[in-house]
């Protein structure tokens, strides 16, 4: 079992689960009930990316990757 239990772990379990949202998403499976934001406009909006859906899940796991390997470095 993993315990999030620093801010940064914290953050890291977020961005995974706003990518899993996504992927979801993108499969036609909405997330979201009535009046909240998808986890494709909530990436754009915090992550600032733009583009199509795939573009900016491509982008965002980057991101992600990116922040894990950093993560596990530190």
């Amino acid at each position: 079992m993993i315990i999030a239990d620093t801010p940064q772990k914290i953050d890291l379990y977020r961005m995974n689960v706003l990518e899993k949202m996504l992927k979801l998403e993108m499969l036609g499976i909405k997330m979201n009930r009535g009046g909240q934001p998808t986890a494709y406009s909530v990436i754009k909006k915090e992550y600032n990316l733009k583009g199509s859906r795939q573009k900016v899940y491509d982008t965002f796991k980057q991101i992600v990757q990116t922040t894990k390997e950093r993560e596990i470095n530190e």
